[in-house]
């Protein structure tokens, strides 16, 4: 058995899934004793590759460190404490010593526990970005104008009823289905939890009867077989654990997702596939081909249950 001696591993949860595609033997090939914390970076991490990350890289014991951060904050800002904080899977928790991190509504007002809206920084940190090189107004008109003297990203967010945060992704992927807010990355975690499946992505396309319909675009495990049969069941599945209103109208098995070469998926190229658009920009994935096998897979749009 190869060693590894590395004491602290950081990974994107995207890569975390294609490990779980790969199969656990994979990592049951290696002595990872020397572990002592692992991170998660880069997107919101569902629970169930929390849990595979803890169980097969981490051998059950490793702490999962879930931080949000961004290039312009210069440093960690919202993350679990290992040997301090509770951990609960999915969840970036709670804002670390010194920082001021809060979930706010339309009108800028701390949402109580169990409610959700916008992650803003109520205080600036001095490893922040200050300014934009030549252009103050932008700066200004980017991060501090959505909501009056709050740093503000794009990043949606809520609180559980602990008031611990959990992070939704980018408000663009929250999606609105017939009235409701539906966040793209509860849609994939639920999608995620189905033992069928190893990965998803979600977007929404324009539909004229709901105003936005999801789309999942899915990796299945090795020993799941592609038929209607199992699409059926994960749109079911997805109507239980969230509610009907968030069953996917497509469901799209395919071989890869879009990624960049940090691990992002590319949803609005996967958006462009569903709404039947022009390709965007795709010289930033890592295999631009990975489009032309999803494009060759859009099926007509099935009908409604």
């Amino acid at each position: 058995m190869e060693k590894y001696r590395v004491t602290i591993l950081y990974t994107a949860p995207t890569a975390i899934r294609t490990f779980m595609k790969w199969g656990d033997d994979i990592p049951a090939q290696f002595d990872l004793s020397s572990l002592r914390v692992l991170g998660s970076v880069g997107e919101p991490i569902n629970p169930e590759a929390w849990v595979w990350y803890r169980k097969h890289i981490g051998a059950d014991r490793t702490p999962v460190v879930d931080t949000w951060w961004q290039t312009e904050t210069g440093a960690m800002m919202i993350s679990p404490l290992p040997g301090v904080t509770e951990t609960k899977p999915g969840s970036a928790q709670r804002p670390l010593p010194g920082i001021s991190a809060t979930v706010v509504d339309d009108e800028a007002n701390e949402v109580p526990n169990g409610g959700g809206g916008y992650l803003v920084l109520t205080e600036p940190w001095p490893s922040m970005l200050r300014t934009i090189w030549g252009d103050d107004q932008r700066f200004i008109d980017t991060y501090w104008s959505r909501f009056e003297g709050k740093y503000f990203a794009g990043d949606g967010a809520k609180k559980d009823d602990d008031g611990d945060i959990w992070l939704l992704g980018r408000v663009d992927d929250v999606m609105l289905v017939s009235g409701h807010n539906i966040s793209t990355t509860e849609v994939e975690s639920a999608l995620v939890s189905h033992p069928s499946v190893a990965e998803a992505a979600v977007v929404g396309a324009t539909d004229e009867t709901t105003g936005q319909a999801i789309v999942a675009f899915v990796i299945l495990r090795g020993t799941a077989s592609e038929d209607d049969k199992l699409i059926s069941q994960l749109r079911d599945h997805v109507g239980a654990t969230l509610g009907a209103i968030a069953k996917p109208k497509r469901i799209l098995p395919v071989a890869e997702l879009p990624k960049t070469r940090s691990g992002k998926i590319m949803r609005r190229l996967l958006r462009d596939v569903a709404e039947n658009r022009q390709l965007g920009d795709v010289t930033t994935l890592t295999d631009s081909t990975v489009m032309d096998f999803i494009q060759a897979k859009l099926p007509a749009a099935p009908s409604e249950d």
